[in-house]
């Protein structure tokens, strides 16, 4: 049922108005999934055209084998990646996340080796991520109102201090059932890795589109007052934000563990930056309000498909830094020359009434 102009409250529309959402006069589903979509066909356009040039001047690229191991070494920044399109959403980053994903590899390598059951260590190292990206990062930058690029690299120096008192700046053997599952097994048939991706993009695409607070994200991120105005508690969606970034850096831990069989202390500085870079890809602004997960597994296929690729031609890893920087520069201004990534462009997310009234 369309709701007409006299049957939308001052609240709804506040709320709508947040998330840059009319609620009346709604254009056709085809039509509404092209204007949300289109901004997608530079990074679809750029996939495509390097799986063609691959294909061709590698037999090894397309084949199964290849593509299992294009799958399974992108895992872990394919989790963090759709932990950060939360996070850019709403209008941050989170450049700790590297070191965080240091300090919980090393807490679930301890609670192993103290002999707790690896299902059990997992959830309460993802629990563990949760509490310290949501109690750290999103009180200071939410309930405190501090920079985000200032609490994150701040955290970041603080997690990597963490870890290295913590490990003795030395790596801690795993061996645990939920590594060897993720390094060797299939779940349902499917190669554990890829389960991993599929499962963590279908629970963020339902957070994303079909949760109050998926559209609360949206709403923080687009204008932060009209989202108050509108009801909004925009510090506790900030706090679960960065509670969200928490838990894909802790299965992002476990990830790295199972290809590995260690814990290492290294902090991986270059991985929020490569996240960041998917996200952007994917057509999420920094400025917040737009963008969303489909996107960003798009970006993550395209960085994985680039760096594969590179690797098969014989590229020095130093080369493939300089032409997948370049590559991703022109990328993401392509992008911003099709109207994509870097304009403000709110997704259409609401569906009927979604007002609670003023913020208290």
């Amino acid at each position: 049922m369309t709701s007409t102009p006299e049957q939308v409250t001052r609240p709804e529309k506040l709320r709508a108005e947040a998330s840059g959402v009319s609620l009346v006069d709604r254009p056709p589903a085809l039509v509404r999934l092209w204007k949300s979509s289109r901004h997608l066909l530079p990074v679809v356009s750029l996939l495509a055209l390097i799986f063609i040039v691959f294909s061709f001047t590698n037999e090894y690229f397309l084949t199964a084998a290849n593509m299992k191991i294009l799958m399974t070494s992108s895992t872990a920044l394919w989790v963090i990646a759709l932990g950060m399109t939360f996070a850019m959403i709403s209008g941050a980053v989170d450049l700790s996340i590297g070191a965080l994903i240091a300090l919980l590899a090393i807490m679930f390598a301890t609670l192993i080796n103290m002999g707790l059951p690896s299902v059990l260590a997992f959830v309460v190292t993802v629990i563990a991520g949760a509490l310290i990206g949501g109690l750290v990062n999103g009180v200071l930058i939410g309930r405190l109102q501090l920079s985000f690029l200032l609490v994150t690299m701040a955290t970041l120096t603080a997690f990597t201090g963490f870890v290295n008192i913590w490990s003795d700046t030395r790596s801690i053997p795993v061996t645990s059932t939920v590594t060897d599952v993720i390094a060797f097994g299939d779940i349902m048939g499917i190669n554990a890795s890829i389960f991993i991706m599929i499962v963590t993009f279908a629970v963020a695409l339902f957070v994303q589109s079909r949760t109050f607070f998926g559209r609360d994200v949206y709403a923080v991120g687009g204008n932060p007052v009209a989202a108050r105005l509108a009801g909004i508690n925009a510090t506790r969606t900030t706090i679960a934000v960065f509670a969200i970034v928490g838990m894909t850096a802790a299965i992002a831990a476990v990830v790295g563990i199972g290809r590995s069989a260690a814990a290492s202390p290294t902090v991986d500085n270059l991985l929020p930056l490569q996240a960041i870079a998917c996200v952007l890809l994917g057509g999420t602004a920094m400025t917040g309000g737009s963008g969303g997960v489909g996107g960003t597994v798009l970006g993550v296929l395209f960085l994985a498909t680039l760096g594969n690729g590179l690797s098969l031609s014989g590229i020095s890893s130093y080369w493939q830094g300089v032409v997948t920087g370049v590559i991703l520069v022109g990328a993401v201004l392509l992008n911003r020359l099709s109207g994509g990534a870097m304009t403000r462009r709110p997704i259409r997310r609401y569906h009927g009434s979604l007002a609670r009234g003023p913020a208290k």
